[in-house]
């Protein structure tokens, strides 16, 4: 069966599949805000509102380490958060590169088919782990909580899943502003963020109760503590808690991401068209975004979810452990990966831990660097944005390369963007490494993906504002 054919295949789920319409003009930049806002504000809203019949559970949750950057809330109707679109996004992205899925995109009718696959599986893969963990016992024991609650929270979730799709395609079609998927994952973050540097809540690590906010406990311990030079140091580096070292190496991530940001290679263009037009194409160090690391994300979340459960229920298997080995961290419920393939891709999270096994740190740093720089270079093809498909967009709009011929252009494209995209790639995993090392606040695949998306935000609004398009691919 041909790929064309397998992707007629989703043609008569078409009808039944929702889809947000097109606007038929181009939606003000005020009204886009609104939907933007609008669009978040239901987000949250689902992030706080518990599944109805789960029962009160200390088990372990399989997708504790990757929360934040999935955009999830355990026990929630935002249970799943973006892991269906970014997985199926992923999946048949890849499938249309290998050619498995042959999808022709100046065609409208293989557009809408190649978006209605992407939908259709997104729901296929929230059924899928809606029924895992419904079935696992992650809510409760499926015996004790029933067949009617068990479908029930199969179907709060798996509708949850499908109003997710739904915001990230309004946005993308063009009503708000960036995607939903990056709107998602910067608030997560940044939500948590906030809350470990200024929650007022009180735990107790069996020194009495401590305030889990790094900033509160700062100014309690200065306040009650007679020793200030003691106090201080509690409050830079206590364990188990967020501390003020931490807040420091996220500002001092943010501030090196946004720096990096800017730096770019500019290949200066022309107009056939019109003489004297003159402009330049940018191509950025960080060419991919934060596409590189959200796919190794998606990769590593799905093993963990897959090895932890499977450890749970055959754990004497030698395939089982070899795939991931896991115990129960100190004074917690919560499994961590203490061997097999899930230890050595599961990051280490402070210098001690470096120190402490260095062939598992060597293993996952070059793991992140080889696989972000590979998925950057790989996602140029997938998404379209490789030199030649710059290179004909250019074309198109009668552009060529200042003192060149007109192949000239592809040329140097060719030269700059697959080097850039890889670079740009391995860059985004050191420095997700170096913030889980310097234990930056949410990880540092969050914080990176929170950095990139509110910087794209920024440049928006710095396009709007100055009346171009967000969109145009030219600083003319």
């Amino acid at each position: 069966m041909s790929g064309f054919r397998l992707l007629s295949l989703v043609r008569p789920f078409m009808s039944v599949l929702p889809e947000v319409t097109s606007p038929e003009r181009k939606v003000p930049f005020q009204s886009r805000v609104m939907w933007t806002a609008i669009v978040l504000a239901i987000f949250l809203v689902s992030s706080q509102i518990p599944l109805y019949g789960i029962m009160s559970s200390d088990s372990s949750d399989p997708l504790f380490w990757m929360r934040v950057i999935l955009a999830s809330n355990r026990g929630t109707l935002m249970e799943l958060g973006i892991t269906p679109i970014v997985t199926s996004g992923m999946i048949i992205q890849l499938l249309a590169t290998a050619n498995l899925v042959q999808v022709d995109f100046s065609l409208k009718e293989d557009r809408a088919l190649f978006g209605a696959a992407q939908k259709l599986f997104a729901l296929i893969i929230s059924l899928g782990q809606a029924t895992v963990y419904v079935l696992t016992g992650l809510y409760g024991p499926p015996s004790e909580l029933g067949a009617g609650v068990c479908l029930l929270l199969i179907l709060q979730l798996v509708v949850a899943a499908l109003i997710v799709i739904l915001l990230d395609e309004l946005l993308q079609k063009g009503y708000g502003l960036g995607s939903g998927i990056s709107l998602f994952i910067a608030t997560n973050i940044c939500e948590t963020i906030v809350w470990k540097a200024f929650s007022p809540t009180t735990v107790n690590t069996g020194r009495g109760p401590e305030f889990e906010g790094a900033i509160v406990a700062l100014f309690h311990l200065l306040f009650t503590w007679n020793n200030k030079t003691r106090a201080l140091k509690e409050a830079f580096y206590r364990e188990r808690l967020p501390n003020i070292s931490n807040l420091v190496a996220t500002l001092a991530v943010f501030l090196a991401v946004i720096y990096l940001q800017g730096f770019r290679i500019e290949i200066p263009v022309k107009s056939n068209r019109f003489r004297g037009q003159r402009g330049t194409f940018p191509v950025k160090l960080f060419y991919t975004s934060n596409m590189p690391i959200m796919l190794v994300s998606a990769l590593t979340s799905n093993l963990f979810i897959v090895s932890q459960m499977l450890a749970t229920r055959f754990p004497d298997s030698f395939a089982v452990r070899l795939l991931g080995v896991w115990d129960r961290m100190e004074d917690s419920p919560q499994l961590e990966a203490v061997g097999g393939l899930a230890y050595y891709l599961s990051p280490p999270h402070s210098v001690r831990a470096l120190i402490a096994d260095p062939v598992h740190s060597l293993v996952y740093i070059v793991f992140i660097l080889t696989a972000c720089a590979v998925l950057s270079e790989t996602w140029i093809e997938v998404s379209g944005s490789g030199p030649r498909e710059v290179a004909k967009q250019l074309k198109d709009n009668n552009m060529v390369m200042a003192g060149h011929r007109e192949g000239g252009v592809y040329r140097e494209l060719k030269r700059v963007i697959p080097t850039a995209a890889a670079f740009g790639g391995a860059l985004i995993g050191a420095l997700s490494v170096i913030a889980d090392l310097s234990g930056a606040l949410g990880s540092g695949t969050g914080i990176l993906l929170a950095v990139t998306t509110i910087y794209s935000y920024f440049e928006i609004g710095i396009k709007e504002s100055s009346g171009l398009d967000a969109g145009a691919m030219l600083d003319l």
